[in-house]
């Protein structure tokens, strides 16, 4: 079996899919007598990142497998293919969600702490929807609150292999356009902010910005989105 082929059916795979292949996914992909060992599976991908290099489409490993996705930085010219109206996320969720990432596991009465602000129910109900965060158990306080945590379908969404790969907020500051910081303990900072959340309602008011989400949270999930938050806390 030529390398060609191997690198072609990967490729072919990975278009048809539509969502990551786990590298034992695409091993079945050929006749058990003939299957290519690991060794080539991950040298077939490595010909298709390079070949792929400078042009609209890459290949990304995140936390489910591999896929081929078009490249971030032209995501708002493809953007216009879909002419409805955009995803916008808006800065509540983003805060939300970026608070659960980096702290995680953490209660929804944690996040109000830091926000100070109540969590609209919808970002929480929306984000499960969408299988960014599940309920990973229970705070052992008085009423055992849920305790928050992301999923693997987060870190596919946002291109991420692990929590691990979730940018420190020195990175953030260096690409400019940061005016959103949330003090958490010993001085760490949590950031939300996204390419189509740049028209969402402004943070200088927390109320009408919770207020906004109904409509926000209402918009459709097909779009792609880039989640930007601040340094994990060193325990989660």
């Amino acid at each position: 079996m030529s390398e060609s082929y191997i690198r072609n059916v990967i490729e072919a795979a990975l278009l048809a899919a539509g969502q990551p292949l786990p590298l034992a996914e695409l091993a079945r992909l050929f006749e058990e007598e003939r299957r290519p060992s690991p060794q080539q599976l991950h040298a077939a991908l490595e010909a298709l990142e390079q070949e792929y290099a400078g042009r609209g489409i890459e290949l990304k490993h995140t936390a489910s497998g591999f896929s081929i996705r078009v490249r971030s930085e032209l995501a708002a010219e493809i953007s216009r293919l879909w002419p409805e109206r955009a995803v916008r996320y808006s800065r509540a969720l983003l805060e939300t969600l970026a608070l659960i990432a980096y702290r995680q596991p953490i209660t929804r009465a944690e996040i109000e702490a830091v926000r100070g602000v109540t969590v609209n129910p919808n970002i929480v109900r929306t984000m499960i929807e969408r299988n960014w965060v599940r309920v990973v158990g229970h705070r052992d306080v008085p009423g055992h609150p849920e305790l928050l945590g992301t999923t693997r379908e987060f870190l596919d969404y946002f291109g991420l292999k692990s929590l691990d790969e979730l940018p420190p907020l020195a990175e953030l500051r260096a690409l400019g356009d940061v005016n959103l910081e949330l003090a958490l303990a010993e001085g760490e900072g949590a950031v939300a902010e996204s390419a189509e959340a740049a028209h969402a309602t402004p943070a200088d008011n927390p109320e009408a910005d919770e207020a906004a989400d109904d409509e926000e949270l209402s918009a459709g999930t097909d779009g792609s989105h880039e989640l930007v938050a601040a340094p994990r806390h060193a325990d989660s």
